[in-house]
């Protein structure tokens, strides 16, 4: 054990004689491996690691840090880690797989532990589709649970949207389903903010009506990036909610892991997903603003956009930011690109934007994540390639934030909260007093992790 590894400042012997599942001190070998998040760039040390079997579990891992004034912090898989959790108990979910499938009250059971990957593939051929984020690997709880956009936003609205009820167990121990009838506070907190006011073990989703989906990409060149995403942009405010876009503009550095279609090469991408092939046919006016290098339109399926999606499947340090933009005039999208051109700027392989509106600007739940009335959702990528500082990556993300500030929604999204983001970027101050009541309601101890709440 190295002298910056914590030691639990109480035994946390009871603990492990109640537990059916697994405990990891800090003095254990595996301690390293069990506390790592999926971005690797985040260095956090709990007190403990907890992969609890059951319900009984969870609540011997509360009853714990109770008595040893530790708080629980819930991760399934390591995804939107934040912070050290210094004097947490690391809780992961991965047990909790249960997964089923209603098709004809398009309704989806979904365990906490489950990701993506597995609930895409059981919709398969139903006609169904949901919410989910552009990743197989994240968990569907964390992502629900923080607001979540998907490729179906526009269509679908945010992924905590689809939340009909969850089963939570209480920092009591009580484990009961909510709904918007029974625990409409609850349920509002859980659409966004979900791990602040309770453990959820199970989610069920509404599924979206999707029998036939078409899916299109179109690759300029990096010269016409502006032009591209002022149509895009002009577009916007008339673009069916059956079409969804994503434009990205992305310079690949020359590294030997990437293949050479794309290596050391700029361009500028346009992909979408459409409920109908007339939807897709908006996307006219891009092409009549530039013409692509290279176009694919056709039938798809969501288990194929997942499958085609850019997303790193294993852990890895990255560093990313991300702002959800309210207008984006013509001298914001010059400066964008040619700040993306500049040498200094290699490190920032990749800047997307996602086109808002549609189902997101009629939020159909009462919820604490929104984008109503905001844009675009863009994101810029530096990812942290083996060898290399992260110091011009940082500088990159901090220059494409101070560009994009003042074009900036009075929103954000949970899920797309950098690091050191707090919930105070995604609500106004009444909605983080109310989030507070309900928090102190119901965890009156403060025995839950209370995540990115501004402290």
């Amino acid at each position: 054990m190295t002298a910056a590894q914590p030691r639990p400042s109480v035994s946390f012997a009871p603990l492990a004689g109640a537990l059916t599942g697994r405990l990891t001190l800090p003095d254990d070998p595996a301690y390293d491996a069990e506390r790592s998040p999926w971005n690797l760039s985040v260095d956090q040390r709990p007190a403990a690691v907890v992969h609890p079997a059951d319900i009984d579990d969870l609540r011997a891992i509360l009853t714990a840090a109770r008595e040893a004034g530790a708080t629980v912090a819930v991760q399934p898989n390591g995804h939107g880690a934040a912070g050290s959790l210094e004097g947490a108990i690391l809780t992961r979910t991965a047990a909790f797989d249960r997964l089923e499938i209603d098709a004809d009250a398009r309704v989806a059971v979904i365990g906490a532990g489950v990701q993506w990957g597995a609930v895409i593939d059981a919709l398969e051929s139903t006609g169904l589709a949901v919410p989910s984020g552009t990743s197989r690997v994240v968990g569907a709880a964390g992502y629900t649970l923080g607001g979540g956009h998907s490729w179906l936003s526009r269509s679908a609205g945010l992924g905590a949207q689809s939340l009909r009820a969850a089963w939570i167990l209480r920092p009591d121990g009580t484990h009961e389903r909510v709904d918007d009838a029974s625990d409409p506070d609850t349920m509002w907190a859980l659409r966004g903010a979900g791990g602040t006011v309770g453990i959820v073990t199970e989610l069920e989703l509404e599924l979206l009506e999707a029998p036939t989906l078409v899916g299109g990409s179109l690759t300029f060149d990096a010269a016409d990036g502006p032009a591209v995403l002022r149509a895009l942009r002009d577009l916007a405010g008339h673009a069916p909610t059956g079409l969804n876009v994503f434009c990205s503009s992305m310079r690949m550095p020359d590294a030997p892991m990437l293949p050479e279609a794309v290596r050391g090469k700029s361009f500028v991408s346009v992909e979408a997903l459409a409920l109908t092939e007339s939807d897709l046919t908006a996307l006219d006016a891009v092409r009549a603003a530039a013409s692509p290098q290279h176009e694919q339109v056709g039938p798809t399926t969501q288990a194929a956009m997942a499958a085609a999606s850019m997303e790193p499947t294993d852990p890895s340090p990255s560093r990313g930011g991300s702002i959800a933009l309210a207008t984006l005039d013509d001298a914001t999208i010059d400066a964008l690109f040619a700040f993306h051109a500049e040498p200094a700027q290699a490190a920032l392989v990749g800047v997307n934007l996602r086109m808002l509106g549609g189902a997101l600007d009629s939020p159909s739940r009462p919820a604490f994540a929104t984008l109503q009335g905001a844009g675009w959702l863009a994101m810029g990528l530096a990812p942290q390639f083996p060898g290399t500082p992260p110091e011009p990556g940082a500088a990159s993300l901090a220059g494409l934030d101070a560009l994009l500030r003042p074009s900036a929604s009075e929103r954000m999204l949970p899920t797309f909260l950098d690091e050191r983001g707090t919930l105070g970027h995604c609500a106004s101050a009444d909605d983080i007093t109310r989030l507070r009541a309900i928090r102190e309601a119901a965890d009156p101890d403060g025995v839950l992790h209370e995540g990115r709440l501004p402290r």
